[in-house]
């Protein structure tokens, strides 16, 4: 009977029995209530992640196909997996003027063969960003550092400094600001070394460096073409008479005390005989320059920009140097304006800034005067010169006008 009554129903025990029954009541509104949380949870994290979709940038993936067995499905969820981490440092980079509109662009995803779609400029101008970057979408570590594929080789006061600001203004180009001087000073040190001085570049995008002294230093063509023989070769001339007057004023405002430019020009006055060694006269005999870097690199992979017509229509030269290297017209004559002041045109708005940007003081120097003999004589010397530059290059500079 005691057994019994130890195993006895609930019946026994009327209190136990109605605690069991309040926990069956609960089970049915607990289950729906974790369902709805669980949701609520899914929801959320969707609207995170479609936030971030939206604030930061948008892909399209293609997803595994459904048919798809299960090792492939494996091998497309770990593409997968690396695509999204490549796009996570694409570098989008916008170029608008004030009041204009433009709709979303899309880049080509080279490793999964996908778009993506980037979001609006406006979006992007209406981030917190610091002035340094405005225009720019830029995660941190993006890219990596190549040895240029293009180079600004000289020359010397021909305007290759004014080149290189305006062609920084192109997304699709980042150059070293300061000259490397590699090839000509520093090659003991090794591509390495060269490769470090290099900004970080992404996908599609050109390194540049330019030293205006490689054009006529006699090892430096062999040296790139050790290093690509693919190398674009870019090289600003100017009218060599105007050329040379603009050096010796250059070192002139240096060193003050330096003999007049009619001294130096002739190693014999009376005769008329020109000093090819004074390296102000040397520059500009562009033809015997030429001649070296042609042992070493085609005619197709040397561009001549006009130093001239970088000054009267910039927008022009820039377009030609554009189509050499491959990339899409962007930089046009809305980039530009004349300075009266300083007689040559200055950006509008440079690369990472929103405000005028004029080069420094020491360019646009006043000439001083010379004898206007002295410029005759330089004219003469130069003119069968600048005659076999014009058939080697194909292009007439109009320097004996």
């Amino acid at each position: 009977m005691r057994a019994q009554h130890g195993c006895g129903s609930s019946s026994d025990h009327p209190g136990t029995g109605m605690a069991f029954s309040r926990i069956r009541k609960l089970d049915a509104p607990s289950r729906g209530i974790f369902r709805r949380a669980a949701v609520m949870l899914g929801s959320l994290l969707a609207s995170l992640f479609l936030l971030h979709c939206l604030t930061d940038r948008c892909c399209t993936i293609t997803p595994a196909s459904a048919s798809a067995s299960p090792g492939q499905a494996s091998s497309s969820s770990g593409r997968l997996f690396e695509d999204l981490r490549s796009l996570r440092t694409k570098r989008l980079v916008y170029e608008w003027t004030p009041g204009s509109a433009r709709s979303s662009p899309v880049l080509a995803d080279p490793l999964a063969g996908e778009s993506l779609l980037l979001p609006p400029p406006d979006l992007v101008a209406s981030r917190k960003v610091s002035p340094r970057f405005a225009g720019k979408v830029s995660p941190l570590g993006e890219g990596s550092k190549k040895l240029p594929q293009a180079l600004i080789i000289g020359v010397k006061k021909g305007g290759t400094r004014a080149l290189l600001e305006f062609l920084r203004v192109h997304p699709d180009i980042r150059a070293v600001g300061a000259e490397p001087h590699f090839f000509d000073r520093n090659y003991e040190n090794g591509l390495e070394w060269y490769r470090e001085l290099m900004p970080k570049t992404l996908e599609g995008q050109i390194t540049m460096e330019k030293t205006p002294s490689y054009f006529v230093t006699r090892e430096v063509p062999a040296r790139i073409s050790a290093m690509s023989r693919d190398t674009k070769l870019i090289v600003v001339v100017r009218d060599p008479v105007t050329r040379a007057i603009s050096d010796y004023t250059q070192t002139l405002s240096k060193k003050p005390d330096i003999p007049s430019f009619e001294s130096l020009t002739f190693k014999n006055r009376t005769t008329g005989l020109i000093d090819t060694s004074w390296s102000a006269i040397q520059i500009g005999i562009y033809a015997k320059h030429l001649d070296n870097w042609l042992q070493y690199f085609p005619m197709g992979q040397i561009l001549f920009v006009s130093g001239e017509r970088l000054i009267s229509d910039p927008a022009g030269e820039l377009g030609r140097v554009q189509d050499f290297l491959g990339l899409k017209r962007i930089i046009t004559d809305k980039h530009f304006y004349f300075n009266q002041t300083k007689g040559f045109p200055c950006l509008k708005k440079a690369e990472g800034s929103s405000k005028p940007h004029c080069l420094g003081k020491t360019k646009g120097r006043t000439h001083p005067n010379i004898d206007p003999e002295v410029v005759q004589r330089l004219r003469d010397f130069y003119r069968p010169f600048n005659m076999k530059f014009y058939q080697m290059t194909g292009r007439f500079f109009g320097w004996e006008d």
